[in-house]
């Protein structure tokens, strides 16, 4: 008996280790030795488990302004919407034959002034870049030939340009019909109405056309400041009312009543800013009214 104990233990001593460390196939297809001890089968058998991170909220970054081109921005009504656009927060540019103008108010150093030529439209190209709304204040007097250029060949060039640019927005000065003054500068009103008949086939439905009468205002003429609101004031609180009176034959027309530029400036850049400004012509009447509003 004890011969076949001693014969027993010498044989499990001799055995190969091959065969007692041999691998076990798992169910996960994960081997392990056969030789592991039980805490060993569950670290390896249990999936690794990671605890899911919560997401970070990352806020979405601030739009950027809506970028204006104003067209004639170194004019008379040009500076008021320039200077009314930038107090709105927006970006503002502007076009001028040499760049930079002479001005030595504050304001127009916020601006980006562009180099061009409102008759060459080659030159409006990269002033159309990255704007979202041109508002136009080109005008001017002369001959009728000039009269017609600066009005109407100036601004159906910038209507074009914009247009073909993909600009969504596009707000035009024009001016209200004046009756007998009509027939007297021939060359500005068929200038103007053409520029309009332009905008409203190119911009069928983001093209306003603002008409005010005489404009008032402090204008700058070389370094004197004219102070037109000493006129335009008083007359714009008489005749404001008197709509009626505008029907009347030949001197109808010339009781219209005149609108402080600032008053047009703050219509232009809502109407240009805001995409529910519904598109078309807007009188004198409609710009008083639209200005009130806050």
């Amino acid at each position: 008996m004890r011969s076949a104990l001693s014969h027993l233990i010498r044989s499990s001593s001799s055995a190969s280790p091959s065969r007692l460390s041999s691998p076990v196939l798992l169910k996960n297809g994960k081997a392990f030795s056969s030789d592991a001890t039980p805490r060993d089968s569950r670290l390896v058998d249990e999936p690794f488990k990671v605890e899911e991170a919560e997401p970070v909220k990352v806020p979405p970054p601030p739009p950027s302004p809506d970028k204006l081109l104003v067209l004639g921005g170194s004019g008379f009504v040009g500076s008021h919407v320039c200077k009314e656009a930038l107090e709105r927060g927006f970006v503002v540019s502007s076009l001028n034959r040499s760049g930079k103008p002479s001005i030595s108010e504050s304001w127009a150093d916020k601006v980006i002034w562009n180099q061009g030529n409102l008759l060459e439209p080659a030159s409006l190209e990269d002033s159309m870049d990255g704007v979202s709304a041109v508002v136009s204040c080109v005008g001017g007097f002369g001959s009728n030939s000039q009269m017609f250029k600066l009005n109407g060949t100036a601004n159906i060039n910038a209507i074009r340009a914009a247009a073909e640019k993909g600009i969504k927005r596009f707000v035009y000065v024009s001016a209200a019909d004046f009756g007998l003054v009509n027939y007297l500068l021939q060359g500005y009103y068929e200038g103007k109405r053409a520029a309009e008949a332009e905008l409203l086939s190119k911009f069928t439905y983001g093209g306003v056309i603002l008409r005010p009468g005489f404009i008032h205002g402090t204008r700058r003429v070389g370094s004197m400041n004219i102070p037109l609101g000493l006129v335009g004031s008083p007359m714009q609180m008489v005749l404001q009312n008197a709509k009626p009176l505008t029907r009347l034959p030949l001197v109808g027309p010339m009781l219209t009543p005149p609108v402080s530029a600032a008053s047009v400036a703050k219509v232009a850049v809502r109407a240009a800013t805001d995409p529910v400004f519904p598109p078309g012509i807007v009188d004198v009447y409609g710009i008083m009214r639209y200005s009130e509003q806050k």
